[in-house]
């Protein structure tokens, strides 16, 4: 008879590894402590060589760790990966002082300058050599002089001769102990895309040696351990490899359980059990730079008091754009994901740098450390199950005085989130967890909250979007169920949001090729401009869905012309998914408008009345929650 899946998970459980020996011991410091290095070419043919460095006057020669100038070039590091941020360090770390060294090959003469911008990009040298002959140079700089902004780097001339760097290293004094560190990947069937995510941290011997254990943390049926370029990596790890199976408890259970298997084990200080290691959240689905792991895990042992550091997200699709320098929550409005103010957002990192200093509220979970003293002070995450458990966990820790660092120079690629359509289940978690942790962490007006929510849910009914209505109420419902809707970590909830869309015709993609309309009828209209008066044009688009005076026939409308004041002119629309993979067809049904207008009526007006107890009720919940206790029955495993 074949093992089931709940067999199998409760087997994974039964036989539970301890922590990984590395992870259980302090680790002495050398003298100095490599920051950063000199990387010269991506883990990845589709990432652009000059987000590393940029050659000038001929063809160089490229390897992950050493550049080869023909006679005659230039070269430098003022580039994403390749720049130091001087302004992160001086502000958040102990260091004062930073040297960079590297082993050049020198074939007749080479000038080597360390260099400098300012918080508007102004240029000046700090200090620069002329070296005659092959050898390792080092240059310092003080970090005194970048508060509010700028960066260091390394410029290269190769003179009369080849020139060849290698080993490059910006490093300071180590501190007394090096913390250990794990890195916790989540992952429900993508087992393909971790896989060659552990096989890139498996691919530097450096990153491997840095790292003291890693917990892949299996939610899906697709195994990852079934995959050859996993059991090809595997040996790799040695005895740091933990391999975990579990029922899909979300991104939130699939972390947490990375955070819960860590911070059980603990080192003796002084005949003491003391918390000490760090944990790297990081998403199976990325395309990993390896050298993040060790730019992020450097900074965290500098810190002035314990931080999470975060790495930045490049996109996926288009590898030289950034998503956002840093981002913050505005609870009060129940949005997150906001660009901090003069944050870089959607721009290529080929074109521009980041010279300014911007102060994160959180760091999304594509990659994160966490500091062991966080996870002692303020505990595991909320059982959320998706989005928005990295947003509470970063506010909570700032309410505890632990800050967030968005630290730039070390990123990973992820896929771009304006590929994914607004309109899907996860609207349902993101409508439900922004509830929850708006009432743990700030007092919000009901009035002002329901009045939102009306106005976003009129602009989707305008839209013919009936199924993205209903399953915003359906997260505002669960929401008003109290702590008790979290018992069971999100998999009911997820079952529920996924299977009620069923009954909503438009949130179905179809081929492009073949819509269940007739192609030769469709007639492609194009949307104006936006409206200036918005809540005019709203309140006519709404009376003209409603009593039927919109154009007839069957319209065609691109994703980019998919608002609701265009879209709600028709009363039949094919719509182009933002996947680009399909699209969608909406048509305007008044008896389900109605009968979801009365339902958003009941629920807000409900919403209104009981928010202040819910938040009580909630808040009160916190601790149970997020208990160690909690989360192993959550996981089906003996706590002790």
């Amino acid at each position: 008879m074949e093992q089931s899946a709940t067999q199998a998970v409760t087997e994974s459980n039964d036989r539970r590894e301890a922590a990984p020996a590395s992870l259980r011991a302090e680790h002495s410091a050398p003298e100095r402590l490599v920051l950063a290095r000199g990387i010269f070419t991506g883990p990845s043919a589709r990432v652009s060589d000059e987000l590393y460095a940029v050659v000038k006057g001929g063809a160089a020669i490229r390897e992950r760790l050493a550049l080869h100038l023909p006679k005659g070039a230039s070269a430098h590091t003022n580039t994403y990966f390749g720049r130091f941020a001087a302004s992160y360090w001086q502000r958040w770390t102990t260091v004062t002082e930073v040297s960079v060294s590297a082993q050049l090959t020198v074939g007749n003469k080479a000038n080597v300058r360390l260099v400098a911008s300012d918080i508007a990009g102004h240029r000046r040298i700090i200090a620069s050599l002329v070296a005659t002959s092959s050898g390792v140079v080092s240059l310092t700089a003080p970090l005194d002089q970048y508060v509010d902004g700028g960066a260091l780097w390394l410029e290269f001339d190769a003179i009369g001769g080849e020139l060849g760097i290698t080993d490059l290293a910006w490093t300071a004094q180590a501190p007394e102990r090096v913390r250990p560190v794990a890195i916790a990947i989540c992952t429900f069937n993508r087992a393909e895309d971790c896989a060659h995510t552990v096989a890139a941290l498996a691919s530097d011997p450096t990153v491997l040696a840095a790292i003291d254990a890693v917990y892949v943390v299996d939610q899906g049926t697709d195994l990852v351990e079934n995959r050859p370029l996993f059991q090809r990596v595997r040996p790799d790890f040695g005895d740091k490899l933990r391999y975990i199976r579990q029922p899909n408890l979300g991104g939130a259970g699939g972390f947490t359980r990375g955070l819960y298997e860590v911070s059980a084990a603990t080192a003796t200080l002084g005949g003491k059990a003391t918390a000490h290691a760090d944990v790297i959240l990081m998403d199976d689905d990325i395309l990993c730079e390896p050298e993040t792991v060790l730019r992020l895990r450097a900074f965290a042992n500098l810190t002035v008091e314990p931080t999470l550091v975060g790495a930045q997200m490049l996109f996926l699709l288009n590898p030289d754009y950034l998503n956002v320098g840093a981002e913050d929550v505005h609870l009060h409005e129940l949005k997150h994901g906001q660009k901090v103010p003069k944050a870089l957002r959607n721009t290529s990192m080929l074109k521009k740098n980041q010279e300014r200093r911007v102060d994160a509220g959180y760091n999304a979970w594509w990659t994160c450390l966490i500091p062991a003293e966080v996870v002692a002070e303020i505990g595991l995450p909320v059982p959320i199950f998706f989005q928005w458990d990295d947003v509470e966990y970063g506010v909570r820790a700032r309410e505890h005085g632990f800050v967030t660092v968005t630290l730039p120079n070390a990123a990973v690629w992820h896929a771009d989130f304006y590929w994914k359509d607004y309109d899907d289940w996860a609207r349902y978690f993101s409508t439900r967890n922004s509830l929850i942790v708006g009432a743990l962490h700030t007092d919000l007006d009901g009035k002002a909250i329901t009045r939102e929510f009306f106005r976003t849910i009129a602009e989707h009914l305008v839209g013919m979007q009936y199924g993205l209505v209903h399953t915003t109420l359906q997260g505002i419902e669960d929401f008003l169920k109290g702590p008790k809707v979290l018992r069971d970590g999100g998999i009911d909830a997820l079952a529920a949001a996924r299977a009620t869309r069923n009954d909503y015709p438009e949130t179905i993609k179809h081929p492009a090729a073949t819509p269940p309309v007739n192609s030769a009828d469709i007639q492609v209209r194009r949307a104006g401009g936006e409206p200036s008066r918005v809540t005019l044009v709203l309140i006519k688009r709404a009376i003209g869905q409603w009593t039927g005076r919109t154009q007839h026939g069957l319209i065609g409308v691109t994703r980019e012309d998919a608002h609701w004041w265009h879209i709600g002119l028709f009363d039949h629309v094919v719509v182009t998914d933002a996947s680009q993979s399909g699209v969608r067809v909406r048509i305007r049904d008044k008896a389900r408008a109605r009968a979801l207008l009365i339902r958003t009526y009941r629920t807000l007006r409900k919403l209104r009345k009981e928010l202040p107890a819910l938040q009580a009720e909630y808040r009160a919940a916190v601790p149970e929650l997020t208990s160690r206790e909690n989360w192993a029955r959550l996981y089906g495993i003996d706590p002790s």
